[in-house]
């Protein structure tokens, strides 16, 4: 069972790290990391994740994972990882994001017609890659997960282990990993979060929003 995570500079690690943690211990799972080039990419924390396979040369993905981060719109303007998608998706059983990932999804014409969700600050973009916005930190259609913002990431990889392996492998996954969360302020969700939190943090969205816009509107 191939796991492609495809991915590209300005990724957010966690995006990425969270479902390849627990898709990896999935049985029969091999993960392939897939960039550009086989060449350190540079995270939106400060240090490189290392790919093992270019886009020309990966195999074929039953599963196939596109994380978001700040670099998606400089991704999708450059185009090899929208070509990567459309062609995987001829092949592959399960078509995933995580957070700004949807939006890759959407510009090689993935999510028509899809329900779907994507980080709560770029939820009203997804109609313009012909999605449907469905509310949740996890949406699934047909074959299709996406996952709301960077550590949704994990609930998606849980649920999805669930539909390849059982409950029973997702629930011991769940417990080695100890996914127990408890949030120590209540404020991962602008319908929980104090009003003066989500204003504060709203307006470090604006410019990227802006990017990801003209980037999906130019690749439609």
């Amino acid at each position: 069972m191939n796991i492609v995570f495809a991915i590209f500079d300005m990724v957010t690690q966690l995006d990425f790290t969270g479902p390849a943690q627990v898709l990896s211990r999935v049985p029969g799972a091999t993960v392939y990391v897939a960039a550009k080039n086989v060449q350190p990419i540079q995270t939106d924390c400060g240090f490189s994740i290392n790919p093992t396979v270019s886009f020309d040369e990966c195999p074929q993905a039953d599963i196939l994972c596109v994380p978001g981060g700040f670099g998606v719109p400089e991704a999708i303007n450059e185009g090899s990882i929208i070509d990567f998608c459309k062609q995987q998706s001829l092949g592959t059983k399960y078509i995933t994001s995580v957070c700004t990932g949807a939006f890759i999804l959407g510009a090689a014409g993935l999510l028509k017609g899809r329900k779907a969700t994507t980080h709560w600050a770029y939820t009203s973009l997804l109609p313009a890659v012909g999605a449907i916005y469905q509310e949740g930190r996890v949406v699934v259609d047909g074959n299709i997960y996406t996952g709301g913002g960077v550590t949704a990431g994990i609930d998606f990889a849980l649920m999805l282990a669930n539909d390849l392996a059982g409950a029973q492998v997702s629930a011991s996954l769940e417990l080695g990993f100890e996914y127990n969360p408890a949030p120590p302020n209540g404020s991962g969700h602008p319908s929980i979060a104090p009003a003066e939190i989500t204003a504060a943090i709203k307006p470090r969205y604006i410019d990227n929003l802006k990017n990801m816009s003209k980037a999906v509107s130019e690749a439609i």
